[in-house]
């Protein structure tokens, strides 16, 4: 562990999840082959004429993916509604009918979230998790849209978070916003429900931009975890750097 700045006190712990509590790179490019395959064979018995003309990787889908930027504002911050008008929008694009194109894309969407959690989180971050959670509430905040259930962590954390459009009746549209990091809603809002200031919430991620540039600027303190060197790099210093996810057991030695 790297200490950059000395740590104040700290009440709650929130954690990035993808490429912070596992490696979530070899789990993606898996899944990118597998939705080929998949794609590859609904298109077959869709529109065979199509089928023998394409590969259905990200490039075949990234100008559906663009338009549903253009058409739907705030999209870009919900991953998993955007996947889903992806698929519709390509479906639509070749002639199946509105229903066909929605039951369609939900069902991709469904494969694909399958996928998206089918793996095993080392058992060095569930020994972390289940030490720390014994002295500070614990938070997930994800950009993404991993099923912490389905990895068999949520037990461990208090909250979970991913960012997207959130159910609400005190919005008129029945729903509001939860930008992604490096933007500050889900910081402010775990802090909001744990009732503590920013500064007492450290959290831990792999990206210098999302994560540690986002709950600096959130007024929170910051571990950084290149451990897979996949997040951007540090725009700011962080307070301390991990090599390795349990190196917060030092942390909790020393609070506890």
């Amino acid at each position: 562990m790297q200490i950059y700045r000395r740590l104040t006190q700290v009440k709650a712990i929130s954690f990035d999840l993808d490429d912070t509590l596992y490696n979530n790179r070899p789990v993606m490019q898996a899944i990118e082959k597998k939705m080929i395959s998949y794609f590859t064979d609904k298109f077959a018995t869709l529109l065979p004429q199509l089928s023998s003309q394409h590969r259905f990787n990200r490039h075949f889908w990234a100008p559906y993916r663009q338009q549903a930027i253009d058409t739907y504002q705030g999209i870009t911050h919900d991953v998993v509604r955007l996947r889903f008008e992806t698929y519709r929008l390509g479906f639509l694009q070749h002639n199946l009918s509105t229903s066909t194109a929605m039951a369609e894309a939900q069902a991709g969407l469904n494969y694909f979230i399958s996928l998206r959690s089918d793996f095993n989180v080392p058992q060095i971050s569930h020994e972390l998790l289940a030490n720390l959670s014994k002295a500070f509430p614990l938070v997930a905040i994800s950009n993404g849209n991993v099923d912490t259930k389905a990895l068999g962590i949520d037990h461990y954390f208090q909250h979970i978070y991913h960012a997207g459009f959130q159910p609400s009746e005190q919005h008129e549209e029945g729903e509001y916003l939860l930008r992604q990091k490096p933007a500050a809603d889900m910081f402010t809002l775990v802090c909001e429900q744990l009732a503590i200031p920013t500064r007492q919430l450290l959290h831990v991620g792999d990206c210098g931009f999302a994560d540690i540039h986002g709950a600096l600027n959130a007024g929170c303190q910051t571990a950084w975890l290149p451990q897979y060197g996949v997040g951007k790099k540090l725009q700011q210093i962080p307070h301390i750097e991990l090599a390795q996810v349990n190196d917060l057991d030092a942390l909790l030695l020393k609070n506890g």
